[in-house]
This record gives structure tokens, C-alpha cells and sequence, in this order.
């Protein structure tokens, strides 16, 4: 049975640690989704492996069972948004790695305002500012379903949640003004401009040699 105090690893390990194209990949994921570390992101690609295969293995098999699990996997990806209403299990396979980000809650929390950064928003995640409806989430890894995406806000304690915070606030950039366009009669008041007198100089003295 194991060590019941030993948890379990909820995923697994890339099997070759030296993969130029895969840690090309990983590195363009840290960047853009704001992952802590690699772990991260093998843990959703666990996620992702455990749908492929359980479409496989349902496509493969039809009995009873396999029905009764096929209508429950897609029914969960339908609700996470994964899939449209219309879709069968054949579409499973077409699910991406940039799929499953997209529904986690530190990106959706990026992607409807409510921070300046994906680093930003999952701080804000971490330190318990974010809630779902009315439970907090602290986990930026959580999939967010369709039912809840909309129910993401900051919570009521939060300072966060005045619209005026400084850290809510975004940077705008300054736009340059636009030129005005010379006409002629600007053109022409330019040239005929009266030019400064000169001041007379005055006389100097000329001291009477004797």
C-alpha cells in the first residue's frame, strides 16, 4: 500500500531532462503564463495526457461503461470550456497545452483586467485577494469552468477592490500631439517678419594725441 503520509506525485517528469525544442517550449510557457518553475507546467501537461488518453482508450472500447465515461468526460470539458456544446469525443484530441492555460485562473484574471501582469496576478491569487463568487481561491493553477469565469472579482476586504488602487490602475502611454499643418499664410507671416533693428553703436571717444 505505501506510506499513507507520503502524497502521491500528481505527475510525471519529462523522460529525456535534454530536449532543445522542448525546453524552448517550456521557456516561451514561463514567460507568457507567469509559471513559479517546470513543474508547473508538467503537472497541466499531466492534466492534458490524462484527457487524450481516456478519449483513446473510450474511442477504442463501446459498451455500456464506456459510454456512461464518455458523456462524463466530455460533459467536464464542456463546463471548463474546453469543448463547444456540439462536440464529440473525437474533438478531444484536438485540445491544446494553450487551451488548458487559458482556463487557469491566474490567466483569466490577467485577461479580464484585474492586473497589469500574469506575475501580478498571481500575487494578488496567492495573498488572497481574488475570490470566486464567495470563496476565496488561492491556487493560481485552478481551472476556472464557464459558470465561474464570470463570478471572478476581488474580494470585499480586499483594498483591491476600489477601482482607485494604484496597483489596478494601468500605465497609459503618452501620445505624441500631432503637428499642425503649416499653410501658406503661416509660411508667409514666418518670412515676413520684421527683423530686429540693430542698436546704433555708440561713439567711442577718440582721445586728442598731443
Amino acid at each position: 500500500m505505501g506510506d499513507p503520509k507520503k502524497i502521491k506525485k500528481k505527475y510525471s517528469t519529462p523522460i529525456h531532462p535534454w530536449q532543445a525544442e522542448r525546453i524552448e517550449e517550456e521557456r516561451v510557457l514561463l514567460r507568457d503564463y507567469g509559471f513559479k518553475n517546470k513543474k508547473e507546467i508538467w503537472k497541466m501537461n499531466s492534466i492534458l495526457r490524462n484527457f487524450l488518453r481516456q478519449a483513446k482508450r473510450l474511442t477504442a472500447t463501446k459498451t455500456e461503461q464506456s459510454e456512461k465515461e464518455k458523456t462524463q468526460l466530455l460533459d467536464r470539458l464542456k463546463r471548463l470550456g474546453l469543448l463547444t456544446e456540439t462536440a464529440s469525443i473525437d474533438d478531444v484530441l484536438d485540445i491544446s497545452m494553450n487551451d488548458l492555460l487559458e482556463r487557469r485562473l491566474q490567466t483569466l484574471v490577467f485577461r479580464r483586467g484585474l492586473s497589469r501582469s500574469m506575475k501580478q496576478a498571481r500575487q494578488f491569487i496567492v495573498h488572497r485577494h481574488v475570490m470566486i463568487e464567495n470563496n476565496k481561491i488561492t491556487v493560481p493553477s485552478y481551472l476556472v469552468s464557464k459558470a465561474e469565469e464570470n463570478k471572478i472579482s476581488f474580494s470585499g476586504k480586499s483594498s483591491l477592490a476600489s477601482a482607485d488602487h494604484p496597483e489596478r490602475k494601468k500605465e497609459e502611454k503618452m501620445e505624441p500631439k500631432p503637428k499642425k499643418a503649416e499653410t501658406n499664410s503661416t509660411k508667409s507671416e514666418k518670412k515676413e517678419k520684421p527683423k530686429k533693428e540693430k542698436k546704433p553703436k555708440k561713439a567711442e571717444k577718440k582721445k586728442d594725441k598731443k
